[in-house]
């Protein structure tokens, strides 16, 4: 096979010069310093690695004087990435020393540390793309050193771009264990990544839902400065907004930006919100924290990105404690931890990086050029008696995500060479499917793993220091209603048992709704009662909607109830009065009746014209009955009945009145010389006229109820919050012409009454019609306005009191002196008396 490097003009495409030297037999070489790889070894195939080892890069102000050094890495050994490096040398070793996957062949690695810095990253990415050799043809031979299959890096997304961006053009594939970034999902820029973790675009949500499922509404959000932080919380905060959720601040910043992190840490401590989202990678959030801890800082619930939240190192700031995030799952690789402790002191001092850790580690010194007072390292030093991150003190989760990684790129060798297909190594990463130690290793079509996660919590020990403990599960192959999985209680901040609260504004109740601030964020609201016969049944409403016609609201305004029918029912103490009153009217009327009929032979009867009188009173007890239709609950037989016997009776009974008064008159013209008035007034004519003006009446409500009846109605105008149940008039005008009518005749009969008053009689009837249609008029008159505005059931009880005041009215005035006479003063009720003119 040919080496990569013999196939390409590397040379030109990585920024060394291209030296073609005729008398010399080396015709091609790079020119410049290149670093030497943290760890490496020679193989057929050579996998890349790039690990951040250190955690700062050594920065020179160049004056253009001299040529720049070469950059390089400078600070303290970061213990979980030289685990991570580890790990893939574990890795490759196993699969050297296995017979099943790559039979024959012998994989190599060239790791390089990267410090989280872009230039470092890239530099390694050049060295990487280039081969192992300083020298590329020579001779006629190409370089020997092995092709370059893969690359495994890097833990950050920005160093990840960049190394992504200058091998991709090469074909040669990138796999992640850690460069969690959603944009590095997109083919067409990053054709040749891949990622054994998963894309922050499911982190994110699972943050966003995981914020909303505590309620917290009202939070602070901070990220790195850097892709996977600002591309991360990016969509983090779309996610958050789409879930109701409101964002006080959102700061990005760098651990290489003092004034930055001090502005992030101002934000915090003068934050009401308690809750506080970093999507930050571990480096910033150390040196965050160590801000944060130099001052009192009140109480927050921390919610991490996997970037830091797993990270043993950060877990020392105790006033974390109750933080909850994500995490990959953590799993266990046989032999790794007995790997990672083998080492000999021999093998660490012929590494610059092991040599670097172990004296950090330790505190004593393998290298003999450095000047300190500390002891010489003699072997005897053991790593777990240390606590340090280099061993793992809990099940792993992101040195898994290396080991899958170079497992899923020797697989890809696999089926190139071993199976024979005419394909690279690129495009058989893409189909790689298989499972190692129980773990599944597949990539989807954009180069992402499924997204599982676990959230963790850190929980304080009975020792008093803060251990990250599984608490549940997020799957997002999952349905919506089970992606999450809470197996074990949480701890909050301050190692609270309640989940804490974080919002702006206090929820809405129910029967309030929420009015939005102005200038403030959707979260940020006032709580306003509910409009009259509107409510809210929701907590947090946005808005009040009214009940339906027949409910109100009850006096919590969060539930429609059935609006209370009111009418003037038999059972209330309005109605049993007006009924007995109405009975009574009726009985008294009947007593009359009976007083007259015993005396019917006497002169104060026979002088009034008995037969209109009988009829007068037989009209008069319906007079008083029919009001007992107004009691009740309407119905269509019922509300008929009620206006047209009230019309009909009381044409009835001015009738007998007006007949009365015209018998008063004729009968003192009658006595005139010459007189024959009586004869065109008689008996006959008396009757006539009665049936004939009760007719006209009859006729009317016959009209009126078979053009348009009166009918049972719910009126819900007159009060909001109840029904009223009355008789619509079916028509206005067929009402007013039954009352017009009645109107008509009294004032008509008054009329007549007023002229026969002064006619000499000692008992004069038309004095007595005089005042009974007087009261008949008044009470009628009064109705009219007290009818129209009396609400509700009091409109029936008006017309009820106007029906039996003016038959009080008449039978008072009218009668109530003749049964005085005839029971008290019998002396009275004589022919001589009653003809006395004096």
């Amino acid at each position: 096979m040919v080496p990569l490097s013999a196939l390409l003009p590397l040379p030109s495409l990585t920024g060394f010069d291209v030296a073609n030297i005729d008398a010399s037999s080396v015709k091609c070489k790079l020119r410049g310093t290149t670093s030497l790889p943290a760890f490496w070894m020679d193989g057929d195939f050579v996998i890349g690695g790039v690990f951040s080892i250190h955690y700062t890069m050594y920065t020179e102000i160049h004056i253009h004087a001299t040529m720049p050094e070469p950059p390089k890495c400078i600070g303290s050994i970061n213990a979980r990435e030289l685990r991570f490096s580890r790990t893939m040398i574990f890795a490759i070793e196993e699969i050297n020393n296995s017979t099943e996957l790559l039979p024959g062949i012998r994989l190599g690695y060239q790791i390089h540390d990267s410090c989280a810095a872009v230039p470092m990253a890239m530099q390694a990415a050049f060295q990487l793309s280039n081969g192992g050799g300083k020298v590329f043809y020579k001779d006629s031979n190409c370089s020997q050193s092995g092709m370059m299959a893969a690359v495994v890096a890097e833990s950050g997304s920005t160093p990840s771009i960049s190394i992504s961006r200058i091998i991709g053009p090469f074909n040669i594939p990138q796999v992640s264990h850690f460069a969690t970034c959603a944009c590095l999902s997109d083919k067409q820029q990053y054709p040749n990544f891949f990622r054994t973790v998963p894309s922050d675009a499911f982190q994110s949500v699972a943050l966003a839902k995981l914020v909303k499922h505590f309620g917290w509404t009202w939070i602070g959000a901070i990220c790195s400065d850097s892709d996977y932080g600002n591309n991360g919380m990016a969509s983090f905060l779309q996610a958050a907004h789409k879930e109701g959720i409101c964002v006080e601040f959102s700061e990005s910043f760098h651990r290489t930006q003092p004034h930055k992190i001090q502005k992030v840490v101002d934000f915090i401590r003068r934050s009401t919100a308690k809750v506080v989202v970093a999507f930050a990678g571990f480096g910033e959030m150390k040196f965050l924290l160590e801000e944060l801890a130099a001052k009192p800082t009140p109480s927050l619930q921390w919610v991490g990105s996997e970037a830091w939240i797993t990270d043993t190192n950060l877990q020392r700031f105790t006033f974390c404690e109750g933080a909850i995030g994500f995490a990959i799952p953590k799993s266990v690789i046989p032999g790794l931890r007995d790997f990672l402790l083998d080492l000999s002191l021999s093998e660490v001092a012929a590494s610059p990086v092991l040599t670097e850790f172990w004296e950090e580690t330790f505190k004593c010194k393998l290298r003999k050029d450095v000047n300190t007072e500390q002891r010489a390292c003699n072997g005897s030093e053991d790593l777990q008696k240390v606590p340090n991150a280099f061993i793992p003190s809990s099940p792993l989760r992101i040195t898994t995500m290396v080991y899958k990684a170079v497992y899923a790129i020797a697989h890809a060798i696999h089926s190139v060479v071993c199976v024979k297909k005419n394909e690279t190594v690129l495009k058989a990463l893409k189909k790689v499917n298989f499972t190692q130690n129980g773990y599944h290793v597949s990539f989807e079509e954009n180069g992402d793993p499924v997204a599982v996660y676990e959230l963790v919590n850190w929980q304080k020990s009975e020792r008093g220091v803060i251990e990250l403990v599984t608490v549940g599960f997020y799957d997002a192959s999952m349905p919506i209603n089970r992606k999450f999985h809470f197996d074990k209680n949480l701890t909050w901040m301050d190692g609270r048992k309640q989940v804490p609260v974080s919002v702006c504004t206090d929820s809405c109740p129910p029967g309030t709704h929420k009015v939005l601030q102005k200038g403030k964020p959707s979260c940020c609201f006032d709580c306003i009662p509910c409009p009259e016969g509107e409510i809210s049944n929701t907590t947090d409403s946005s808005d009040c909607f009214p009940c339906p016609i027949e409910f109100w609201p009850n006096p919590e305004k969060d539930s429609c109830h059935p609006k209370p029918v009111e009418y003037l029912s038999i059972d209330e103490t309005l109605a049993i009065i007006l009924a007995a009153v109405s009975v009574g009217g009726a009985c008294l009327a009947i007593l009359t009746a009976a007083v007259f009929f015993h005396h019917r032979t006497t002169p104060i009867v026979r002088a009034n014209n008995s037969e209109l009188s009988f009829l007068l009173l037989f009209s008069l007890t319906l007079c008083f009955l029919c009001s007992l239709t107004f009691i009740g609950a309407p119905t269509e037989w019922s509300c008929m009945l009620r206006h047209s016997a009230f019309g009909i009776t009381f044409v009835l009974c001015i009738s007998c009145v007006l007949g009365k008064t015209i018998v008063v008159l004729m009968a003192f013209k009658a006595t005139l010389p010459g007189s024959n008035v009586m004869k065109w007034f008689g008996l006959l004519q008396q009757r006539l006229t009665v049936v004939f003006l009760t007719f006209v009446q009859v006729l009317i409500c016959i009209v009126w109820l078979v053009l348009r009846p009166p009918f049972p109605m719910k009126n819900f105008i007159t009060y909001k919050e109840r029904i009223i149940l009355e008789c619509a008039l079916g028509s206005a005008i067929g009402f007013w012409a039954v009352l017009g009518y009645i109107g008509l005749l009294a004032v008509f009969c008054f009329v007549l009454a007023v002229m026969a008053r002064k006619l000499p009689d000692n008992f004069n009837e038309a004095k007595l019609i005089t005042f009974s249609m007087l009261i008949f008029c008044a009470v009628w008159l009064s109705f009219i306005p007290a009818y129209v505005s009396s609400p509700g059931k009091f409109t029936v009880a008006v017309e009820i009191f106007a029906i039996l005041a003016s038959s009080f009215g008449l039978i008072m005035c009218i009668f109530a002196p003749k049964c005085f006479v005839i029971l008290f003063q019998p002396e009275k009720n004589t022919k001589k008396y009653l003809m006395n003119k004096n």
